[in-house]
């Protein structure tokens, strides 16, 4: 059956794109590492880096003078390591699960100059920081708790900076941070060209953060040969390849979301009775699956055209899908539309995809309203996040289950974002509420550096990346990896590859990503297990079944418990 298809008016796509900002920019704000919306803003046509043509580092095979420690004691090298590397490990000796390999130092000259931005004392960064008092903001930050300034972000970022600097290999370079202040709000695509020429103008090695609405500043910083580390880029693998080797995302791309999700359907949905609907007369019924995408220009058309073929591919049918515009004003009539459209289709399965976090809260009002209970398969796009479906209808939510690209969540404070800076500085990070979102580009960052070696340039911080090992697959943190590591069909800029599974419990109780503690939260199936492209498995999808799931670790589990070492701020 081919999916019937009505798409919003280019006209309406750009004004809700505008009206749809503030939901984005106050999602970043909630600290969530992964998870973000399809990013928008930037045409492929415009300019651009040189695309890529030699991504090639394997495993294990870094730049010249990156030395990792199991290298050196393999080959027994004649090398030294820096005294902040724990030699029963070889590894750096800072309580994180994820601390890297020691690398060895540099014999003699570390090269100098080897770049822009680059000395051989120093790494100039530039970091983009947001407006204060962002008027866009300021609607949703009350309601939500969000209280960083941009003072306590950039404290934050300086304190991480800090212990990076003190105990990573950084061939006798010093990471100098330069604070970049917005001139527009976070969808201000003018604004965010000028002020990507302001931080070119600082001649900086790489800039970390971006406007979170709009790929103009990354862009920009691309087209200048600068890497770009968290910066807001392309939903797709393509996009990345013609600024490589400039912009690194710490997420997925949507488009990898996208690969998950479709196995999931795949493996654990299509072809079975509909057993979690809310309507009874559903459960002993073959799922009929029906689609339901935000449409906020051509790229997320592409992709929404890519799910159907994927589907399809997979011989999966799909009723219909329907695209909606984020207009405020318009979402309950939309929604009213999308759901009795549904409910006339028969359809027993609704997926949203590819959309906000603040929609499903009026699709759910409109199929109570309508009396229509299907299943719920939700897949991201911090849908996925406690603190978004703490507001949706709860009867019709706790039929909601799907892949997540995030992890099982520990206590906030004990997670290791927190309990890193609070180690090294004796107390938590400035930036309470977003500490998490921060904590990402200094952490690979400084990895980076290490596994570039002494000869510092775009191509070897890219080789480094590559060279690495994916991260452990663990449950209460993602698997990153970089470059050609089979697990996509490309070379791969992005971060994050694997993802869980989940449904909502609205009886449980604990704190959302904010640390307020209520009722209602996902429950992780398998107390978090994850999966990477490709090892979904066709066993009978365990949702919805309390054995075995958790919806948060009040410490880390045993196994993903980094090593102790003794706090430089005098505690332990």
């Amino acid at each position: 059956m081919q999916p019937s298809t009505d798409r919003p008016s280019g006209a309406t796509r750009s004004r809700a794109l505008r009206r749809y900002g503030p939901i984005v920019a106050i999602v970043v704000a909630l600290a969530l590492v992964v998870g973000i919306v399809v990013a928008t803003g930037g045409d492929d046509d415009e300019k651009t880096a040189t695309k890529d043509k030699k991504a090639v580092a394997k495993i294990g095979d870094y730049p010249d003078g990156a030395i990792p420690f199991e290298q050196a004691e393999a080959e027994n090298l004649d090398v030294t390591f820096p005294d902040t590397c724990d030699k029963k490990t070889g590894r750096v000796a800072i309580p994180f699960f994820f601390a890297p390999s020691c690398f060895a130092d540099v014999k003699g000259d570390n090269g100098g100059a080897t770049a822009q931005g680059v000395t051989g004392d120093s790494v100039k960064v530039v970091v983009y920081l947001p407006i204060d008092n962002d008027p866009i903001l300021e609607i949703f930050t009350g309601a939500v708790g969000v209280e960083d300034t941009r003072a306590q972000v950039r404290a934050t970022y300086e304190g991480y900076t800090a212990l990076f600097q003190r105990y990573y290999q950084t061939y006798g370079r010093k990471v100098q941070l330069e604070f970049l202040e917005a001139t527009g709000n976070a969808l201000d695509e003018v604004a965010a060209r000028a002020d990507a020429v302001r931080a070119a103008e600082m001649k900086p090695f790489a800039v970390w953060g971006s406007p979170v609405l709009t790929t103009a500043f990354t862009d920009e910083i691309a087209a200048r040969k600068i890497i770009c580390l968290g910066c807001t880029g392309g939903g797709l693998a393509e996009w990345y390849e013609e600024r490589a080797p400039y912009v690194y995302p710490i997420t997925r791309t949507a488009d990898q979301s996208q690969q998950h999700l479709v196995e999931y359907i795949d493996k654990k949905v299509a072809g079975r009775p509909a057993e979690h609907a809310g309507d009874p007369a559903f459960r002993d019924k073959e799922r009929v699956l029906g689609a339901v995408n935000l449409e906020l220009n051509e790229e997320s058309v592409q992709l929404a055209e890519r799910f159907e073929k994927r589907l399809d591919d997979a011989g999966i049918d799909l009723a219909l899908r329907i695209p909606y515009a984020f207009d405020p004003g318009r979402l309950q009539e939309q929604a009213d539309s999308i759901i009795a459209r549904m409910k006339e289709a028969g359809v027993t399965t609704v997926v949203l995809f590819g959309g906000d976090p603040v929609t499903p809260a009026n699709l759910t009002q409109a199929a109570t309203s309508q009396d229509y209970f299907p299943e719920w398969v939700a897949t991201g796009t911090l849908v996925d996040t406690t603190v978004f479906a703490r507001t949706y209808d709860q009867e019709q939510w706790s039929h909601a289950f799907g892949p997540s690209g995030l992890f099982a969540r520990i206590e906030p404070t004990k997670a290791f974002f927190w309990s890193l800076y609070t180690w090294f500085r004796g107390e938590g990070p400035p930036a309470k509420d977003t500490n998490a979102l921060l904590f990402p580009q200094p952490s690979l960052f400084f990895s980076a550096l290490g596994a570039a070696g002494p000869n510092l340039s775009p191509e070897t911080f890219r080789d480094g990346l590559f060279a690495g090992e994916p991260t452990p697959n663990v449950i209460t943190n993602p698997s990153i990896s970089f470059g050609d590591k089979g697990l996509w069909p490309y070379t791969d800029y992005a971060g994050i590859d694997d993802a869980t599974e989940i449904w909502w419990d609205p009886e449980a109780t604990g704190p959302d990503e904010i640390r307020r503690v209520a009722k209602g939260m996902y429950q992780y199936v398998d107390g978090g297990r994850r999966y990477l492209p490709g090892k979904w498995t066709t066993e009978e999808s365990k949702v919805f079944d309390p054995e075995g799931a958790v919806s948060f670790y009040p410490e880390p589990p045993a196994r993903e418990r980094p090593p102790d070492y003794p706090s430089p701020a005098g505690g332990n």
